[in-house]
């Protein structure tokens, strides 16, 4: 039970922030810069390069504590509307005082390359980290992927998309799997091309339909114009009954990211069999923290990847 506390009392300090905690939303000034410190008796390997010559966008961080056993591994994909943000705020890192180990992504954000660009990159870090279980003491059969907002689409595609070849890319060890093993998606889009028409304040802070929106951005080029592109990034395409468990968690007052967007994957999901749990947080907007939130995230990877793999 102490140790619970501990771990809960971690996880509030590194995700409660007021109201808003993405990087989308917060003034330059007033992000966070740099890495937390560490909880005690976990080390940092920090900017491994999980494509060769990828250099700090394709590269990775892990957060590693001793133990005689291969460790569960969570990796922590970060959000900031698909043209910012970075590898160096991960909230996960708290989730190593439940026995977990962690790693935190970059990947090629908009500016850089378009779709499939960012997706391809998750799954290369995926079959890198399944191809370096042993170096680093993980268990490959056993890991979950958790993202927010932009990452929360990330996590969420990296759930459904498990074997879909064209997404997979070049990016090396491609004799590894880049499935994940459970899946939780904190207010990520899934349908751009509904994201307008939901939006609790259509146009504001920005026009999803529009051509320099973060949605059509990251498919390159406006969304309502290119819905080939925007259905090939869509998550919910790539339903299908073995997908792993989800955990969909959104803000009802969510003016970034209309709750809709959850609803959708939610009935998709469900549409086919997979295990799946959606928790609206009432009146939350475009982030949220707390002891109840991140207890039922620990109990989701607890119950999904604390348990023998199923065959």
């Amino acid at each position: 039970m102490k140790a619970t506390r501990f771990l809960l009392a971690g996880l509030a300090a590194l995700l409660f922030l007021p109201a808003v905690t993405t990087h989308a939303q917060q003034p330059p000034s007033r992000r966070p810069q740099g890495p937390r410190p560490l909880p005690e008796g976990v080390r940092a390997v920090r900017d491994i390069e999980y494509v060769p010559g990828g250099g700090k966008a394709q590269s990775l961080d892990l957060y590693l504590l001793k133990s005689d056993r291969p460790l569960p591994l969570v990796i922590w994909i970060h959000g900031g509307a698909f043209r910012s943000g970075n590898k160096a705020q991960c909230p996960a890192i708290a989730l190593t005082r439940g026995g977990y180990a962690v790693a935190s992504l970059n990947y090629r954000l908009s500016g850089q390359a378009v779709f499939p660009a960012a997706i391809e990159d998750c799954k290369a870090a995926v079959r890198w980290l399944r191809a370096h279980a042993r170096e680093y003491n993980l268990d490959p059969d056993h890991f979950g992927a958790w993202g927010s907002s932009a990452g929360g689409h990330l996590v969420a595609l990296l759930g459904t998309s498990g074997g879909v070849k064209q997404l997979e890319g070049r990016g090396g060890n491609l004799e590894f799997s880049s499935r994940v093993q459970a899946v939780c998606d904190w207010f990520g889009p899934t349908d751009f091309t509904q994201m307008e028409a939901h939006a609790l304040t259509p146009g504001k802070p920005f026009n999803h339909d529009a051509a320099d929106s973060p949605e059509s951005l990251f498919i390159g080029g406006p969304v309502q114009e290119n819905k080939d592109k925007a259905r090939a990034a869509n998550p919910i395409t790539y339903v299908t009954p073995d997908d792993p468990p989800f955990l969909i968690m959104h803000g009802d007052k969510d003016r970034l990211v209309p709750h809709h967007q959850s609803v959708l994957l939610d009935a998709a999901l469900k549409k086919a069999g997979v295990e799946v749990t959606f928790h609206t947080v009432q009146g939350a907007g475009h982030g949220f923290g707390g002891p109840e939130v991140m207890r039922r995230v620990e109990a989701f990877f607890d119950k999904h990847l604390k348990k023998p793999a199923s065959p």
